[in-house]
């Protein structure tokens, strides 16, 4: 019997917007209130967190942003973070005893609003807002909180 892989408490959060500071929203399956940005923990722990990012984004949305590829360039890091605790609901995904994570924030400004590719396990539905509106529908405090940082650091 193998081990179980515990998430690493190390995440990203990626906002995903157009120069408009239209911001995309995805609904997680399984809950209507849920909406937020990309979001995603590190696959190992010495996964580089520009790696991360944009792994979760092809992953969540199919948008490809990676080393290479044309949207490359558009990837920001904004060398911020937060630290929060995990909700007790998710925390029984990572190892005992931990129950805090440490959330990298990111940005991917896209040409225009496009519809993404959704894996239906993690999200069921999508939308373009403008970025107060956007921020003021997430559930998530720090998902809010660097959507209004978003004019700070748009291209």
């Amino acid at each position: 019997m193998s081990e179980r892989p515990w998430k690493i408490p190390e995440s990203v959060l990626v906002v995903v917007h157009t120069s408009a500071l239209e911001v995309l929203l995805i609904r997680r399956t399984g809950d209507d209130d849920l909406w937020q940005s990309v979001t995603g923990s590190k696959d190992f722990d010495d996964e580089p967190l520009a790696h991360t990012a944009a792994r979760e984004v092809e992953e969540e949305t199919g948008i490809q942003c990676g080393e290479g590829s044309p949207l490359a360039p558009r990837l920001l890091d904004w060398q911020r973070r937060n630290v929060y605790e995990i909700l007790p609901r998710w925390r029984a995904r990572y190892a005992p005893g931990v129950s805090s994570n440490t959330e990298h924030l990111f940005s991917l400004c896209v040409p225009a609003p496009l519809a993404p590719r959704l894996d239906p396990c993690e999200h069921t539905a999508w939308r373009w807002l403008p970025y107060r509106e956007a921020a003021a529908a997430t559930f998530s405090s720090t998902n809010a909180a660097a959507i209004l940082l978003l004019p700070q650091f748009a291209r």
